[in-house]
């Protein structure tokens, strides 16, 4: 019988593939570019890679639309269009969203359970990232556990600076947490954890630092 992977599982195997996406894209361009400088896709596929590699893996799909995310995830599949409406969710897409895996009976039996957004070059709060941390709040947040399949959600980045920035890392990470928390405390029913975040220091060269941070329901 199939089980969904433990959210530790999940999480570890995010920050494995953004750091396997770190050492080949090193490996591949002969140590001359940093990570930030990869293609959108490359975290996204590295950390799909990773999920993949656990156990019992879930379903993976990148870029699946928020409407088809709510109607594999909401108790009633065409309830996708008001459940937008009600939260001022505009279309768009999820960098990775993990499905229970089962076999399917129709093309529309799909059971959403975590999404995540995974960004490349983070170095600042901007209103991109808060905006995908505010619609993953806007996505999970539920008054019962009947409300939603969705488990928790996941933004996880990978910053990198150089030696000569202004601002170190540490105060980087402390300014994005703090934008993130603050979010996540104007829903009733959300909580939020990070992992990760060590800062890595390149002598003459710079910091870089790997994180996950988690929003889930208190239902």
């Amino acid at each position: 019988m199939y089980k969904f992977p433990k959210q530790e599982d999940i999480v570890d195997a995010v920050l494995n593939g953004i750091l396997t996406a770190k050492k080949n894209f090193s490996t591949w361009t002969a140590d001359e570019l940093y990570l930030s400088y990869a293609p959108p896709k490359f975290l996204t596929i590295h950390v799909s890679q990773e999920i993949a590699k656990l156990q019992n893996p879930p379903e993976i799909f990148i870029d699946a639309t928020i409407a088809d995310i709510l109607r594999c995830s909401l108790p009633k599949r065409d309830g996708f269009r008001e459940f937008m409406k009600k939260h001022y969710l505009m279309q768009d897409v999820i960098c990775l969203t993990l499905d229970e895996r089962f076999e399917h009976k129709s093309d529309n039996d799909s059971i959403s359970r975590v999404i995540l957004s995974i960004k490349n070059g983070v170095r600042n709060v901007q209103e991109e990232y808060k905006n995908d941390v505010d619609v993953i709040c806007k996505m999970i947040n539920r008054e019962k556990k009947e409300d939603s399949t969705l488990d928790y959600g996941i933004f996880a980045f990978y910053l990198d600076i150089s030696n000569t920035a202004r601002k170190k890392s540490e105060k980087r990470l402390e300014e994005l947490l703090e934008a993130f928390d603050k979010i996540v405390s104007s829903y009733p029913h959300l909580k939020s954890s990070f992992k990760g975040g060590d800062i890595k220091k390149i002598e003459n060269i710079g910091e870089w630092c790997i994180g996950c941070y988690i929003i889930e329901p208190t239902v």
